[in-house]
C-alpha cells in the first residue's frame, strides 16, 4: 500500500488528570513515537501484515531520526522526499488522561517550504519504482499538498482507489476532492461537503458512535464495538489505515470495509501507549482475502 502525508514526532505524556492552566503535574509515563495521520495509518497497515510505503518529508534534523527509528522498528518503508531538509519535523505535545484515555494534542502541521520543488523531483524519481508493484490503494491525508495532488492524479490514471483522510479541511481539498474515490471525515470536519466535488463515497467517523456512510445509492451506519478506552491517541489514523488495508485486500462491500476498520480501531484504544496495540492487531488481517 502507498500512503502519503505528515510525519511528526509525538511526545506523549500519560497523566492522572489533564492539568489546568498554570498547573504542573507529574506524568505517569512518557513515550516518543512518529505521528501524523498518514504515518499512523502506515504503521497500522504494516501491523496488519501488508507492505506499507510512506511518502513524506522527514529531513535531516536530529529529531527526524526518532521518527525514522520508530517506523523502521514497525515495518514501514519510509521514503523521505527531502532528506536534506534542515528544519525540525513538526512536534506534537500529547497528554493522555489515565481514567478514560482521552487526549489533548498541541501540534504544528507541515509548513510550506521553498524546497518543495526538490520534494517533487524526488517523487517523480520514486514513481517508476512504485509502479514495479502497483499499489492496490493510495491513502492521502492532504498534508504536503503538491505531493498529495500529484499522487492522486497518478493513482486515478492507473485506476488505483484513492482514500482521503479528511480529518479537517485543508485549502488543497478544493483541488484534491475531485480526484478522490472515498473521503473519510471526522465528526469535527468543518468544510465543503465532499459530495459537492463528486466524491462517490463519503464516510463520517465519530469516536464510539456508529460510522455513517453515504453513496449515490443510499446511506447507512455501521456500529462501533463497545470497549473500554485506555488511550485514544491516533485512533482515527488507525481506523483510516485499517480501512485502506481492507480496500487494498479486496474485501467486498463498503460496510465490510468500515466494520473491519471499526474492529481494528477498537483494539487500538484498548491499549496504552502509541505502539503497544500493534502486536494485538497483527492477526486481524489474516482472515481477509
Amino acid at each position: 500500500m502507498l500512503l502519503a502525508g505528515l510525519c511528526t514526532v509525538d511526545q506523549v505524556q500519560r497523566v492522572a488528570e489533564i492539568p489546568a492552566p498554570g498547573e504542573k503535574v507529574r506524568s505517569l509515563s512518557m513515550d516518543v513515537a512518529a505521528g501524523g495521520p498518514a504515518t499512523n495509518a502506515a504503521v497500522t497497515v504494516a501491523a496488519l501484515g501488508a507492505e506499507a510505503t510512506l511518502l513524506t518529508v522527514a529531513g535531516a534534523h536530529p529529531l527526524a531520526a526518532l521518527a525514522r527509528a520508530d517506523l523502521d522498528a514497525h515495518g514501514v518503508d519510509l521514503v523521505d522526499l527531502d532528506p536534506g531538509q534542515p528544519d525540525p519535523p513538526a512536534i506534537s505535545a500529547v497528554v493522555v488522561r489515565e481514567s478514560d484515555g482521552e487526549r489533548t494534542v498541541v501540534s504544528r502541521n507541515a509548513h510550506a517550504s521553498s524546497r518543495s520543488v526538490l520534494s517533487m523531483r524526488s517523487l517523480h524519481a520514486q514513481l517508476p519504482r512504485l509502479e514495479d508493484e502497483m499499489p492496490r490503494c493510495v491513502l492521502l491525508d492532504g498534508h504536503h499538498p503538491e505531493i498529495a495532488l500529484h499522487l492522486a492524479r497518478w493513482a486515478r490514471e492507473r485506476k488505483v482507489p484513492v482514500v482521503l483522510d479528511a480529518g479537517s479541511w485543508k485549502p488543497v481539498f478544493g483541488e484534491l476532492l475531485p480526484l478522490v474515490d472515498i473521503a473519510a471525515c471526522s465528526s469535527l470536519y468543518r468544510g465543503d461537503d465532499p459530495r459537492a466535488y463528486g466524491v462517490p463515497v463519503v464516510i463520517t467517523t465519530a469516536g464510539p458512535e456508529p460510522v455513517r456512510w453515504t453513496t449515490a445509492d443510499g446511506s447507512g451506519a455501521v456500529p462501533v464495538p463497545v470497549t473500554q478506552a485506555r488511550d485514544t491517541l491516533g485512533a482515527g489514523d488507525v481506523w483510516h489505515g485499517a480501512f485502506a488495508y481492507a480496500v487494498a485486500r479486496g474485501v467486498e462491500g463498503l460496510q465490510a470495509w468500515i466494520g473491519f476498520a471499526n474492529e481494528v480501531a477498537a483494539e487500538r484504544v484498548r491499549h496504552e501507549g502509541p505502539r503497544s496495540w500493534t502486536a494485538s492487531v497483527a492477526k486481524m488481517g489474516e482472515g481477509l482475502p
